[in-house]
């Protein structure tokens, strides 16, 4: 039993991030329980998530959902998404603001200040290049390779800065694995065989991205490879930007 509330703890500390919002959010739940004196309001924006957040942390809720569904161990995280961590917060902090005007004000504008990020910092915020505001770059790459619209939906391999981007734009386009994988950091064959290694083995990558039927590969030009992937086989559909894309024949359409 121990394992498994450890392997819960493991799971919540992943789903905060940082650890601020985490902690932000127990000590709101704390504060509502017994600032909120409205029954109705304590019962749904503190006591709710509060028993919430206490049986995600007991193990025979873990069994159960596990022993449910077919993919429990790789989802449970998803019972977190029931506790409204941001309102919880926000109505916190309005409500220390209200009852403690010179505190609540000290103590919000340190808590913003200290817990919080400069947004225009973050590498995946950029001046918007057209009306989707993603890089133009990952538009011009789907449009190559997207299906039309009596064909069936494709596979494709792409390097990690585009993940965020590619199912913004069209749907019909498939990946291996998401952008979750740069946070989580979970085995995929073809995210080792293509991002982890300094020069990427040629063969490994095929067989990976055929076992998973990924008809097109997209690749940085100056990313090392030992043997061109032309050269096994595969077709260079176009270059765009910095980028070369190749479609593999051997997967079917």
């Amino acid at each position: 039993m121990y394992g498994i509330f450890m392997e819960c703890w493991v799971i919540f500390k992943l789903y905060g991030g940082n650890g601020y919002l985490l902690a932000l959010f127990v000590l709101s739940l704390i504060y509502l329980l017994f600032a909120e004196k409205d029954n109705r309001k304590r019962l749904v924006i503190a006591f709710a998530p509060f028993l919430v957040l206490v049986g995600f942390f007991i193990p025979y809720t873990r069994i159960a959902y596990v022993a449910v569904l077919s993919d429990g161990g790789d989802t449970y995280y998803r019972l977190l998404w029931l506790m409204p961590m941001s309102v919880c917060i926000a109505y916190a902090g309005c409500k220390l603001f209200v009852n403690h005007k010179r505190v609540g004000l000290v103590l919000c504008s340190a808590i913003i200040i200290l817990c919080g990020s400069l947004v225009y910092k973050n590498e995946y915020v950029k001046d918007a290049e057209n009306p989707y505001h993603i890089p133009q770059v990952v538009i011009d790459v789907c449009d190559e390779i997207s299906p039309d619209e009596d064909e069936p939906r494709v596979r494709a391999v792409f390097p990690s800065e585009m993940l965020h981007f590619v199912r913004q734009y069209d749907t019909n386009i498939l990946m291996p694995y998401g952008r979750d994988i740069i946070h989580w950091n979970y085995y995929n064959a073809v995210h080792e065989a293509f991002e982890k290694p300094e020069i990427i083995n040629a063969k490994e990558l095929l067989e990976a991205t055929r076992q998973t039927q990924c008809r097109y590969i997209v690749m940085y030009k100056d990313r090392k490879i030992d043997v061109p992937l032309d050269e096994m086989g595969l077709k260079l559909v176009n270059s765009v930007g910095g980028y070369n894309i190749f479609e593999d024949p051997e997967i079917s359409q």
